[in-house]
């Protein structure tokens, strides 16, 4: 049923029960197991790639639009030939598990073929956001990764877009390649990369097994620096494995268009080892989810129909968007679709709700939205919910060979994680590392899960918010607030895309507004693109129909704890380099705190200057 309780028929897709059994202890600690078998997963990642290139040597395994806009395409045999002949070149290099590959630039066919070749001879290699290179004004975080890492060669598609960046950071004894424009930094064409030496690649490959380093996967540093999480083979190849005991659709070939970075575990591990796994064909979306690229998924998704289709909630808003007035969109999308899954952040239900709603009257059937948790550390999947019906929130169970433990924390239950697809901790850092397990060998997930329904175990998990985040107020009330951050953008939609929670040791709670700007140019289109976020801040009808959703968020409280009593909004930019935002756009509570105390001093004085919204 969806949430206005309406049963809609649903699409067929293979998906794999959930189930788990539970062992309660005196102690109040819940340990959660699937019954599921545990995987026997393969020894390096690359495996797949040799059987399909054997199998199906003629299969498109990825592509992405040249310059012309037309589909460039590797087949299998094709990338693979690729791919040792990189390997080979690799193996004439300096590079090795002590100065690994780092990768600057996104996704590309070419970053494909160099990570691939790099985890099939036992090269580790590091994805980078591309916001540290592009975006940050001080390449702090890209100097301290690539401090961390000490790179034998540094990787990034254009010489001249990521020039500065490289000439500013990156060691002296680091080879530079680039695809293009490289001549000012001395780099060596990617072109030249290349070497026959088969026998050397099939030795080099003969060696990598479950703890060989696949890969050095970056956290978004919301924490503090950015850490560098270990992915060995082992966890890479467990995880799709326990990915497909949930999802057995993708035993099949699927076709997948995809933006997601591969510097995040979504995108680089979990989406492109799905079409790797059933032999299927990745197509490199050069759209995003923002006003100026969005069109470019659009115009794609009307050329290539997708059986399967990943997205953050915000992609999922911009794209329900678009279906509901374009019925040619809608008829591709949904013709071949099987399931959507999305990540990232909690999907509002008024978009699930619309997603259901406009596969039914395009095609007959609803298609299956299936979610789960997991993070950087667990491969990323350490929990699904495929079976029976589904709403926003829901995490479902544990997958196959994979633990959790539950222990009360402040009226909580905070999850642990234990399993094969676990990282062994972060590199170069074993202070950090054993700080991030517990004496059982559990990792400290963060979040906190309750039961959908604890008389019946089988229907999961509910996501309950990040346990670091909680505060007291005064009064001694905790204040969730994972929870009140999803309340408010429900609430506040379309115009609000995420919230900074305050309170803590205070009277009252209170709230900073990152405002949608989509959202806010479809009610007040006054409000020009160009307009920067101190125009949106000082737009009174803006503010108005805020403080009426405020006014209607607080009749709906329940107490102190749950009782939004002032608004502001962030009048610019938040900062990369300070990190309030992280690369995935997601806001980091912490820092927004720690660098506008203006802000935070505004909300709670007792006259409050015009920049505040209160209920009028």
């Amino acid at each position: 049923m969806n949430a206005k309780g309406s049963a809609l028929p649903e699409r067929a897709v293979a998906l794999g029960p959930q189930q788990a059994e539970l062992d309660r202890r005196q102690n109040g600690i819940i340990y959660v197991r699937s019954v599921a078998p545990a995987p026997q997963p393969e020894r390096a990642i690359t495996v797949y790639l040799q059987r399909w290139a054997e199998k199906t040597p003629d299969a498109v395994f990825v592509a992405a639009r040249d310059r012309a806009g037309a589909w460039r395409k590797l087949t299998y045999a094709q990338f693979y030939a690729q791919v040792q002949s990189i390997a080979a070149a690799l193996l004439t290099r300096d590079v090795s598990v002590e100065r690994p590959v780092a990768i600057l630039s996104g996704n590309s066919i070419e970053h494909l073929l160099l990570g691939f070749a790099c985890m099939h001879i036992g090269v580790p290699y590091a994805p980078i956001s591309t916001a540290y290179s592009l975006i940050s004004s001080d390449y702090g975080k890209l100097r301290y990764i690539l401090d961390l890492l000490t790179p034998g060669l540094i990787f990034a598609d254009d010489g001249a877009l990521y020039g500065k960046a490289i000439a500013a950071v990156a060691h002296k004894d680091a080879e530079i390649v680039t695809v293009e424009n490289g001549e000012a930094l001395g780099a060596t064409p990617f072109a030249a990369l290349a070497a026959d030496n088969p026998a050397a690649v099939a030795a080099a490959h003969a060696k990598v097994g479950p703890d060989t380093i696949a890969k050095f996967l970056f956290t978004s540093g919301s924490t503090g620096a950015p850490k560098g999480v270990v992915n060995p083979q082992r966890m890479l190849c467990a995880n799709i494995l326990q990915i497909a005991e949930s999802i057995r659709e993708i035993a099949n070939p699927q076709t997948l268009l995809d933006w997601l970075p591969w510097n995040h575990t979504f995108g680089g591990n979990h989406n492109t080892h799905i079409a790797l796994y059933g032999g299927g064909t990745l197509y490199i979306d050069d759209g995003r989810p923002t006003p100026r690229e969005f069109a470019l998924t659009i115009r794609n998704l009307k050329e290539i129909a997708p059986t399967a289709y990943f997205n953050v909630p915000k992609g999922f808003e911009m794209l329900v968007s678009q279906l509901a007035t374009d019925q040619q969109l809608r008829e591709k999308f949904f013709s071949r679709l099987r399931f959507i899954m999305y990540a990232g952040a909690s999907l509002p239900q008024h978009v699930w709700d619309e997603l259901e709603r406009l596969a039914f009257e395009t095609v007959g059937e609803k298609i299956r939205i299936v979610t789960g948790l997991g993070a950087t550390e667990t491969g990323p999947s350490a929990l699904f919910v495929t079976a029976g019906e589904v709403r926003a929130g829901m995490v479902g169970n544990p997958v196959s060979a994979c633990e959790i433990k539950l222990i009360p924390n402040a009226g909580k239950l905070e999850a642990r994680v234990r399993g094969p697809n676990i990282t062994p901790g972060y590199w170069r850092k074993p202070d950090i590392t054993a700080a991030a397990f517990d004496e059982e060998g559990f990792y400290k997930l963060g979040d906190a899960l309750k039961f959908v329904d604890e008389n019946d175990p089988q229907k999961g998990f509910i996501f309950d918010g990040r346990v670091s985040e909680d505060f007291k107020l005064r009064t001694g009330t905790w204040v969730s607030v994972g929870g009140l951050r999803s309340k408010i953008v429900s609430a506040f939609a379309p115009f609000v895309r995420d919230a900074v929670i305050t309170g803590h040791d205070r009277d009252d709670v209170c709230a900073i507004l990152l405002l949608d700007t989509d959202g806010c140019r479809a009610f007040f289109p006054q409000l020009a693109r160009e307009s920067g976020p101190a125009d949106y801040a000082a737009h009174e009808p803006l503010r108005e129909a805020l403080a009426q959703k405020l006014a209607a968020l607080q009749k709906t409280a329940t107490g102190s704890s749950s009782l939004i009593a002032r608004l502001a909004i962030f009048d610019d930019h938040p900062s990369i380099d300070h990190g309030e935002i992280t690369d995935k756009g997601s806001i980091n509570q912490r820092a927004v705190l720690a660098h506008r105390p203006h802000l935070v001093e505004a909300l709670y004085d007792e006259t409050p200057p015009a920049l505040v919204i209160t209920v009028r």
